[in-house]
């Protein structure tokens, strides 16, 4: 077979993907499925070892992330309904104090979007920015733009959010070393957006918040009426609401730092030690998340019976079950491009090409984003094409590779992206240009951002 064959018919694999998604009514994990089977037809596989290698990348993938998704989820739902994240973000307002709401609603999204889905947290805390925005007399847009800006950024690089395992499960990356290095690389992004969210109240003033109704109070008495209005407000204290969030991050890089101490001299030989190997089990992401979720049960919600506690995991689930699907079907298309040696020969074209081969999955992502925009199947997508690629490219960080996968799928969202109406509509903004200026500039500016971070790891690592 001509070696040219596969990488065209990667080309018509990838081609009909994106057409299959944008212009008729298959959902994109039958696209995904039958993008591999058009990979694996024109790699050299037959018809049963294409079925195979699906089946097997299907199973592999989600062997390695399904569980950590479900039960991320599962603890996500109970963080939703119990309040937790409105009490994380009341804390935030009260240490940051008046005139820094902005920033107290973009820490409080750069929190709570890593284990809730960024829709979900968008509208349980709106009505929050808004009210503050009133009683503030500040511009809405600010507020509200610097919310869903650290809810965006977390959502699309943290994990356990569903997009980044999936890319990490395909990569087949430290799942502790890559949340470590994603929050670290999502300060910037989320700082980025929050001073072009400061911006936007110069830009646009005429959405300064003012109750002609009432009189004048200074910013002090309007800020400290607020905090007392929230005070006997039925919620769980600060503590115990950031706790299922912080339990297995820690567990998890825990983990990741004692594998790097059993490298050095002192600690060498000692991994079979009861403290290392207590680290090894409760690091393991499927039991730091388990930890987190029966944290979250008895201490979020403990007067919930056993059936509201069941209906609420299983509510939560529901949602669980798309992505879960998507994850496989491109952790398929990868092991078909794997198997079928489409890969090999990609990789040797591209180290011979003037660019780091890192930005292979940034591409792809957003592209891939910016054609039909949703960032999960942005990021999955990019994996699975790119990982089996650049895998074979020797010297590559395939952390930053992954991590740029993530980073890609924030380019500009705009119509075709859920939050961009979320966002727009709530505040009724109509017009298209404004629309834009509102969103889609701000994750792209997040989207810049976080390439330069990229590159700069890859160049440190």
């Amino acid at each position: 077979m001509a070696f040219y064959i596969p990488v065209i018919g990667l080309g018509i694999a990838v081609f009909t993907l994106i057409f299959l998604v944008l212009r008729t009514r298959i959902h994109v994990l039958l696209a995904m499925l039958i993008a591999a089977i058009i990979a694996g037809g024109t790699g050299g596989l037959s018809i049963a070892n294409t079925v195979e290698v699906i089946s097997k990348g299907f199973g592999s993938t989600l062997g390695n992330i399904g569980i950590v998704i479900g039960l991320g989820i599962m603890m996500g739902r109970i963080l939703e309904i119990s309040g937790a994240s409105e009490r994380i973000s009341y804390s935030f307002i009260k240490w940051l104090g008046k005139k820094r709401e902005e920033w107290a609603l973009a820490i409080t999204g750069y929190i709570v979007s890593i284990p809730i889905f960024v829709d979900s947290a968008f509208v349980i805390l709106y009505p929050l920015a808004k009210a503050l925005a009133k009683k503030g007399k500040r511009n809405v847009l600010t507020l509200v733009v610097a919310l869903a800006g650290g809810l965006v950024v977390t959502h699309h690089v943290v994990p356990p959010t569903p997009g980044p395992l999936g890319v990490a499960g395909i990569f087949d990356v430290d799942i502790g070393e890559m949340m470590l290095l994603s929050m670290i690389l999502a300060v910037p992004c989320v700082i980025g957006i929050t001073l072009y969210a400061k911006w936007l109240a110069i830009k646009y003033p005429e959405y300064q918040f003012i109750d002609k109704h009432n009189e004048p109070e200074n910013s002090k008495q309007i800020h400290q009426s607020y905090m007392e209005e929230k005070a006997n407000y039925p919620l769980p204290s600060l503590f115990l609401s950031i706790l299922p969030i912080i339990v297995p991050i820690i567990l998890i890089l825990i983990k990741a730092i004692s594998r790097f101490l059993l490298e050095t001299e002192t600690f060498i030989g000692q991994e079979n030690h009861i403290i290392f190997h207590c680290i090894d089990f409760f690091g393991v992401p499927i039991i730091a998340l388990s930890v987190s979720v029966l944290i979250a049960v008895y201490t979020l919600i403990p007067k919930a019976t056993k059936q509201e506690v069941i209906e609420h995991l299983e509510s939560g689930l529901q949602t669980a079950g798309i992505i879960l699907l998507v994850t496989g079907a491109g952790g398929a298309l990868g092991a078909v491009l794997h198997e079928s040696g489409t890969g090999t020969i990609l990789a040797k074209y591209i180290a011979s090409l003037p660019i780091t081969p890192i930005l292979i999955p940034f591409i792809i992502s957003t592209l891939v984003r910016l054609i039909q925009g949703s960032g999960t199947v942005a990021m999955v997508t990019a994996a699975s094409i790119s990982a089996p690629i650049i895998n074979q490219i020797p010297d590559i960080n395939m952390l930053a590779a992954a991590l740029a996968a993530t980073m890609g799928s924030l380019f500009f969202g705009y119509f075709n992206d859920s939050l961009f109406w979320m966002v727009n509509r709530m505040m009724g903004i109509k017009d298209v240009k404004q629309q834009m200026i509102v969103w889609s500039i701000p994750t792209t500016i997040a989207w810049g951002i976080g390439l330069c971070g990229v590159l700069l790891l890859n160049l440190v690592m």
